[in-house]
């Protein structure tokens, strides 16, 4: 999948070594896409779904070392932010629909650059991670477990959408179980800031197309 035609002009900070930046995604039917960069305490800058971005917004971040991709479908603009500063791109294993190759690859329990933990999260997809780190407060990067475009508790996609949504359901409910989560940074809206893992429950509680315990998994 190509990357999208808009280009954001400056990132946002969300916490003190984490930056935000979106687009108006046309290849989704314009919904709001995010990326995230986080800057280590020696100016590293680790690109999470990196998307268009002027390269001076990026530059003045620090020194950009590192991209990490969540998922295939995740590519964006990384493989020109490559070569663009040079910087190696990471991929999770057995991604599909890749359109470069990846520099390295990861799996769930790998520590990544910027102090990134991989977390295998599938049912969007087989070959999806979420992306915790626990400073500068528990933070986890969604990928397309859940959105959080409009305000309220976070939505999960469409099934239609999933590979197998009941996996889905269950990949938030293993983030509740094994991760102290506060802060919740979603590959398609706003950030939650605090209490992450209420909003999960509340996810899970508020949902109305999980599948039938019938239904495969």
């Amino acid at each position: 999948m190509s990357e999208p035609k808009e280009r954001a002009h400056r990132t946002v900070q969300v916490l003190p070594g984490i930056h935000r930046w979106h687009v108006s995604d046309d290849r989704i039917g314009g919904v709001q896409s995010d990326a995230y960069a986080v800057v280590a305490e020696d100016g590293a800058v680790t690109l999470i779904d990196p998307l268009p971005i002027d390269e001076k917004a990026l530059r003045k971040l620090g020194r950009v070392e590192a991209i990490v991709l969540t998922a295939g479908n995740h590519q964006r603009a990384a493989w020109h932010l490559r070569k663009v500063f040079g910087a190696p791109v990471w991929a999770p294993q057995d991604a599909y629909g890749l359109e470069d190759t990846p520099d390295a690859t990861y799996a769930g329990g790998d520590n990544l650059p910027g102090g990134l933990v991989a977390y295998h999260t599938p049912g969007p997809a087989e070959s999806m991670y979420s992306l915790w780190m626990e400073r500068p407060r528990s933070v986890i990067f969604l990928s397309d477990l859940l959105t959080h475009v409009e305000k309220g508790t976070p939505r999960f996609v469409d099934n239609q959408y999933q590979d197998a949504p009941g996996r889905t359901r269950m990949s938030i409910q293993r983030i509740l179980d094994h991760l102290p989560i506060e802060v919740l940074c979603f590959a398609h809206g706003e950030p939650i800031l605090k209490d992450g893992a209420s909003a999960l429950r509340r996810a899970l509680a508020e949902d109305t197309e999980a599948p039938a315990p019938s239904e495969p998994l």
